[in-house]
């Protein structure tokens, strides 16, 4: 199968870099002064955390997405989806968007095609360190984090099939899930209002210093949480005392997970905000 990862961001980087090391015939879409530098530098330059051992993995790198791909692979935030759209309108292949979406599959398909979107969400994770992807160690991902690919109608499907293989086939723990659009929907109800509250903070430590943010980010969350949630473990969000949400909530804030992870950038922004525009116009 001929595969692109749109997208050259850490996820994107790091999701080509383990397909090409998997042995696909793949290829990786950067932009601007990011294609520069896989250009310049021979391909993806991986690290695991923060070890001091680096290796080039020499994926291919595209400008645009020509060449007939027969699984395009979305790594972008929410609200840079309308120009990745632009770009594959009028081509042919399935496209799997691995990304923050809330809104369902119907505004990716009005414009490339309903028959050719599947959704998903990365499971591996990773940060950009100058030109250098780290990333948490896959053998660990695989085994405390799944990777949910599924058809928006629910149906298990030959693609599905074969995107799930072609993500296994790195050591992702990908698998099919036939509530996607629920699943992505309950995603979003979570990590909106935590981003929101974030950035309104400036950081992650400083709302867990902040109680009365923390509980009022806690009820967003609540108001935008589907039901059922998927998966439905979510669903301690609305039934536990909000006063032991919110203890565990504070102390996950304060976690190196969360510093590292929780930023503040305009790019980050961007997608909090795309996100619960999205919720707020399914109901939330």
């Amino acid at each position: 199968m001929k595969l692109l990862v749109y997208g050259a961001g850490a996820l994107g980087s790091l999701h080509a870099a383990l397909l090409h090391e998997a042995g696909h015939d793949v290829s990786l879409l950067a932009r601007g002064e990011r294609l520069a530098v896989l250009r310049r530098q021979g391909g993806v330059r991986l690290a695991e955390e923060d070890s001091p051992a680096v290796r080039l993995v020499p994926v291919p790198v595209v400008q645009h997405p020509d060449g007939g791909y027969e699984l395009t692979a979305v790594f972008v935030r929410a609200h840079q989806v309308e120009a990745v759209l632009e770009s594959l309108a009028g081509r042919e292949g399935d496209v799997l968007f691995l990304i923050n979406w809330a809104a369902g599959a119907g505004p990716l398909g009005a414009v490339i095609g309903p028959e050719r979107v599947l959704l998903g969400f990365p499971a591996a994770g990773g940060r950009l360190d100058g030109d250098l992807v780290r990333y948490r160690a896959t053998s660990l991902m695989t085994r405390l984090v799944s990777m949910p690919i599924g058809e928006p109608d629910g149906r298990a499907t030959p693609r599905l099939e074969r995107a799930v293989h072609v993500f296994r086939s790195t050591g992702i723990n990908a698998r099919a899930e036939p509530r996607i659009e629920a699943w992505l929907t309950t995603h979003a109800a979570f990590v909106a209002p935590l981003g929101q509250a974030v950035i309104a903070a400036s950081g992650p430590q400083a709302l867990a210093g902040d109680p009365a943010a923390v509980r009022g980010m806690i009820r967003l969350m609540r108001r935008y949480l589907p039901a059922p949630p998927v998966p439905r473990a979510f669903g301690g969000l609305r039934v536990l005392p909000e006063g032991l949400v919110a203890a565990l909530l504070r102390r996950f804030l304060r976690s190196p997970t969360a510093v590292r992870g929780l930023g503040t950038s305009a790019a980050e922004a961007g997608e909090s905000e795309r996100l619960t525009e999205q919720l707020r116009a399914i109901g939330g």
